[in-house]
């Protein structure tokens, strides 16, 4: 004890520095932590609002960024709607685009396309819901672009215009970019590239989409079923018959843009921050019972 006593007195400024130094590692430790849940939240906050168990991709999907890559087709969703553990079924599709307000604002958006009477349809915050072929309801987070309601929006390409119809509650966004609820029937115009050029899409516009594709097909489970306590033999079984991969709504995360590369790089560098802490307080330990 004397001689550790000694020791510190000996050397305020060595124990001073590993002291601040480990106090500066404590903090970089906090703003890590809240970074994380910031970018996890930035990047699929989108995908955790949905009142979904899990998503059916196509066979052989990859599983980075499924949602750009995937396509299903009435088919598939049909096999999964005759699933006994299935509640409810239905089709969502996903498209990141740019697109310019009509202030001249440029901002991106993934367009998510979802039936307007599903359960996969946004409640409003703010203005109306689904309903005009042209109208969308986007992320809260877009009032700070200046984007209100009413504002037209025309995507770049396409020259389509879209119409701000309401807000979701709280943040919506998917691989860092704002979400805008449309109905699937105008998300299949565009992705084919027969949305109108320089107006709005019309309930004729839509009359003419032969279509029956989307992204991924969001499933609601049986409360106790197989498939909501994700007994992967009843999800094989599902998939084999539907000709789908199947994740769970926390597995379809990685399927986000980055998301599973940032998640990876951000606990790499918790865990060596960890380290050092542990090497840098030992070696005080040490020093200090020399």
């Amino acid at each position: 004890m004397f001689l550790a006593v000694r020791e510190l007195t000996h050397a305020r400024g060595r124990f001073g520095l590993m002291g601040v130094v480990i106090a500066l590692i404590a903090v970089l430790m906090v703003m890590l932590s809240g970074l994380s849940g910031g970018l996890v939240n930035d990047g699929v906050s989108g995908l955790k609002n949905l009142p979904v168990t899990a998503f059916a991709f196509d066979e052989g999907t990859k599983t980075d960024n499924a949602f750009s890559r995937s396509v299903v087709d009435g088919e598939q969703l049909a096999a999964w709607r005759d699933q006994p553990d299935v509640e409810a079924a239905t089709p969502i599709g996903v498209a990141i685009v740019n697109a310019v307000t009509d202030d001249g604002t440029q901002i991106d958006l993934t367009v998510f396309g979802v039936e307007e009477d599903s359960f996969l349809a946004p409640t409003p915050s703010d203005g109306s819901g689904l309903g005009a072929p042209a109208g969308i309801v986007v992320s809260e987070t877009l009032r700070s672009e200046g984007v209100e309601l009413g504002t037209v929006v025309t995507l770049d390409q396409t020259e389509t215009e879209l119409e701000v119809v309401g807000f979701t509650q709280g943040q919506a966004t998917f691989g860092h970019v704002d979400v805008a609820y449309a109905p699937l029937a105008t998300w299949r115009l565009i992705t084919l590239g027969d949305a109108p050029a320089g107006a709005a899409p019309t309930e004729a516009d839509l009359a003419g989409v032969d279509a029956d594709h989307a992204s991924a097909i969001a499933l609601q489970a049986v409360p106790g079923s197989a498939l909501a306590s994700g007994d992967t033999d009843a999800v094989a079984a599902a998939d084999a018959a539907a000709g789908t991969t199947t994740m769970t709504l926390v597995e379809s995360f990685n399927a986000s843009p980055g998301y599973q590369a940032e998640t990876l790089t951000l606990a790499m560098i918790q865990w060596f921050l960890y380290a050092i802490g542990a090497l840098a307080r030992s070696l005080r330990v040490t020093r200090g019972g020399a």
